[in-house]
């Protein structure tokens, strides 16, 4: 069976008009005489959307019950029974009511796709999952309803309905999206200009990559690898030295002249991963391309240049920036640089090569040590005193042999050494060996010359198979090294990052292991507000910390305000790249403790500006009721033109008296949550027996509602009985207040090994494990509270915990077996006071 094919209407805010779109397909495809139903269509009273319905066949929806209300879904059983060549499908990313045949609703389109009906459906951009934090940033709605991004990137058409934010708005107050009384309010929040103009980008650049995507499968489909320069896609080429920054501005300078640039950096590795750009250095660049709005990518080649122009050619790029070669003129001279053999090989991609202050500055690259002191000064002793040592003996010995014998003696000498210290002293050894044979080993003896012309040869070659197998000896010696020295490196990246995975990611623990792993005393890590303050100290593992880079064995200078100091033995040149990216880890590390805390720290205010707000609901609703009821029953008490007899009079006096307890007990939970929000709840702990402090917490509720089963024999407990009874009230006040008339609430208490658990058990409507985290913050209400009852603004349950876990305890909610809420209320037997 053929799948269907699947149309995208994509919105960048509601209103814009993709159901609209949507069922003018729908009616254009069925004058052409397709089979096309409306499976769902959403036209949220808007007349003109309303009116497309007419004339097409709508699939009746099915009704879902969820606790205990009826909802209307899609009946997707119904569309595929009815089996029409389109279906209409709207809302894309709706999650669908428990008991559903899916979870989401795209998860429904893929059903009917999979049978063979196309598809045609809406979305919004806020709706895509990869966008969702964006959006939460910029309109600052968390959307709840979502959908991975390859759903709609697989559809086979998107077309995007585009509205500019100022005609979107007149539609908004015209009436045509929302009804009258929601107008005012949506246009002073969500559809804010600035608003559906972020959304509106999101949309075109979103839609773009998509299109992008699909104009590079066609050229990988048709075999064409000329690029198309369809967007200006710049590629930085970075060594990651230090004219990299100046390369990055200067390529964004050029995205940004006109729209739709896109800044792309590469930095090449070699293959044998034995050399490269220090890590610091790379990781500060990837961070400015970052903060450009560009992309920072790693790739490996031999050939650098090569590499640069197949990164260039797959990605689609325009222009290639590159700097000018840092190498000398006349080392240039000898071999032309990368930027050279970039624009050489470029073909239709233009190159843009930009100098620097560093161009031209650079010497020969120096070659890196790798053998340590002691093997070099002997590789030299040897090279001095060997080739002596062995033409004395072969002077000696010259009547039993002859020169064949005594060059492979040499060549034995030069590769010895070659393997003991490298090329330059063997190479000294060939030197040294060729003149000493041909003086003492070579007919005439102790002249220059050479009488037979073999003999000159054999020297020549000498010679030339000596320097030459010195250099393999000593490359391989040195690969040798350098591939342990990388094993090493790698084994500890390795161990860095397992760290991570073991939740050891902290800037602490990272110091600590670059002490262990180069044996230093301590290790620092050291800031600055700017350049003219001190030093101060962030982390330090070990003893002695230095108190500024100055003062440590070796020092890595992360950026201008952070600093890495050792105090220890001083490193090794090769040792600095590992020292690099234990420096720029431990950055990163940082940063994120940092943003954090930061975070911590906003939603603690976003949280004390929520009960804030919510404070000022609770004084102008939840505090008005009581007042109310109070003043109502003394105005009529105090009216002279009216008499009441006993009765009444008592039951406005009981009113009254009521009003006034639940407003005592709302001030009572307001005062008690503000303590618990300024952390000024001290508990001081006292013997206290359970049998005494629970009849006491239960003495505001109605006589009958509870039932106690806390025996007398129960241990005495080391807490505030007072923060305990009003915690203990306030829980058995809300499992009062949603119990089924004429069914008490029963209180329990036992011992729990080295705990005293109190059970609060109703069997009232209970609350799912959902919305149970939820039940215990403030000013939260799972259904609104019924009228007239007390305490109803919400904040019974979270004084309660905070009460609760002040005393050392903890409060939770769990099922009643056969219908309803258990509290437990845990309490340690003993208590420090």
């Amino acid at each position: 069976m053929t799948r269907g094919r699947l149309r995208v209407y994509l919105g960048a805010a509601p209103g814009v008009g993709k159901t609209f779109d949507m069922l003018s397909e729908g009616h254009r495809r069925r004058s052409r005489g397709t089979d096309v139903v409306a499976g769902l269509v959403e036209t949220h009273g808007r007349p003109h959307t309303a009116e497309l319905l007419d004339g097409i066949e709508v699939v009746p929806r099915r009704t879902v019950t969820y606790r205990g209300t009826a909802f209307e879904e899609m009946d997707l059983g119904a569309i595929l029974h009815r089996r029409p060549e389109v279906a209409l499908v709207d809302e894309l990313a709706h999650t669908s009511v428990p008991g559903s045949a899916n979870a989401k609703r795209w998860q429904d389109v893929d059903d009917l796709l999979a049978a063979g009906i196309d598809v045609i459906t809406t979305v919004n951009i806020q709706h895509l999952e990869s966008l969702n934090d964006v959006v939460a940033s910029i309109t600052g709605v968390t959307q709840r309803e979502t959908i991975p991004d390859e759903v709609v990137r697989r559809a086979d058409q998107i077309e995007l309905v585009d509205m500019s934010p100022e005609a979107l708005r007149r539609r908004l107050a015209h009436g045509n999206v929302y009804a009258a009384e929601k107008v005012d309010a949506a246009l002073a929040n969500y559809f804010r200009v600035g608003n559906l103009t972020a959304l509106r980008e999101l949309a075109l650049l979103w839609l773009a990559d998509r299109v992008d995507d699909a104009l590079e499968k066609y050229r990988v489909d048709e075999g064409i690898e000329a690029p198309w320069h369809t967007r200006e896609r710049v590629v930085v080429a970075l060594t990651g030295g230090p004219e990299g920054e100046t390369l990055l501005r200067r390529a964004a300078r050029i995205v940004n002249r006109g729209a739709g640039g896109e800044l792309v950096a590469v930095h090449v590795s070699r293959s044998d991963g034995l050399s490269g750009a220090p890590p610091g250095a790379l990781e500060r660049q990837r961070a400015l391309a970052e903060t450009l709005g560009g992309t920072f990518h790693q790739v490996v080649g031999e050939d650098v240049a090569e590499a640069i122009l197949d990164f260039a050619r797959g990605v689609n790029a325009a222009l290639i920036v590159v700097g000018v070669s840092r190498r000398p003129r006349w080392l240039l001279s000898m071999r032309e640089g990368v930027g050279a053999r970039v624009v050489r090989g470029s073909g239709p991609i233009d190159v843009h090569v930009v100098t620097h202050e560093r161009a031209g500055q650079g010497t020969l690259p120096q070659r890196a040590e790798v053998l340590s002191r002691n093997r070099r000064v002997l590789a030299w002793v040897a090279a001095l005193v060997g080739p002596v040592a062995l033409t004395a003996v072969l002077v000696v010995l010259r009547e039993i042999h002859e020169l064949p014998i005594d060059i492979m003696l040499f060549l034995s000498l030069t590769v010895g050494v070659a393997l003991i210290g490298g090329l330059w002293p063997a190479v000294t050894v060939a030197v040294v060996g060729s003149l000493l044979l041909n003086w003492f080993l070579t007919p005439p003896y102790y002249e220059w010359t050479i009488a037979d012309p073999q003999n000159a040869f054999a020297l020549l070659v000498f010679l030339l198979v000596a320097v030459g197998v010195a250099s393999v000896v000593d490359l391989a010696a040195r690969r040798t090294i350098q591939a342990s020295r990388a094993g090493s490196e790698a084994e500890t990246l390795s161990a860095l990052a397992g760290s991570v995975l073991r939740g050891e990611n902290t800037v602490l623990a990272i110091l600590e292991r670059l002490r262990e792993r180069f044996g230093m005393e301590s290790v620092t890590l050291l800031e600055r507000h700017d350049s003219h303050e001190r030093w101060t100290t962030i982390e330090c593992a070990g003893g002695r910390p230095c108190a500024s880079p100055e003062e440590g064995s070796s020092e890595v200078m992360i950026s201008d305000t952070l600093a890495l100091a050792l105090r220890g033995p001083v490193l090794e040149a090769g040792d600095r790249r590992m020292l690099e990216a234990f420096a720029a880890h431990a950055t990163a590390v940082l940063e994120r403790e940092r943003l954090r805390e930061r975070a911590e720290e906003a939603r603690r205010l976003e949280d004390g500006d929520a009960i804030r707000t919510a404070l000022l609901a609770a004084v102008s609703h939840d505090l008005r009721t009581p007042l109310a009821a109070i003043k109502a029953g003394v105005s009529s008490l105090r009216q002279d033109d009216v008499v009441f007899d006993p009765a009444d009079q008592a039951e406005l006096l009981a009113t009254v008296g009521s009003a006034t307890d639940s407003l005592e007990r709302l001030i009572d939970n307001l005062l008690d949550l503000s303590r618990l929000e300024t952390d000024t709840v001290r508990p001081v702990a006292r013997p206290a027996a359970l049998d005494e402090v629970v009849p006491r917490a239960v003495a505001s509720v109605p006589a009958g509602a509870v039932v106690l089963d806390v025996p007398e024999s129960l241990p005495l407990l080391m807490t505030d009985a007072g923060l305990l009874e009003r915690a203990l009230a306030n829980v058995v006040e809300n499992a009062v207040r949603y119990s089924p008339d004429g069914v008490p609430v029963t209180v329990s208490a036992a011992v729990i090994r080295s705990e005293v658990e109190l059970r609060v058990v109703d069997r009232g409507p209970g609350v799912g494990e959902a919305d149970r985290a939820s039940m215990f913050r403030p000013f939260q209400r799972l259904g609104d509270s019924p009228a007239g009852t007390g305490g109803s603004v919400g904040l019974g349950l979270a004084v309660a915990r905070g009460f609760v876990e002040a005393l050392g305890g903890t409060l939770t909610a769990d099922d009643t077996p056969g219908g309803g809420l258990t509290m437990v209320l845990r309490l340690p037997l003993e208590r420090a006071s």
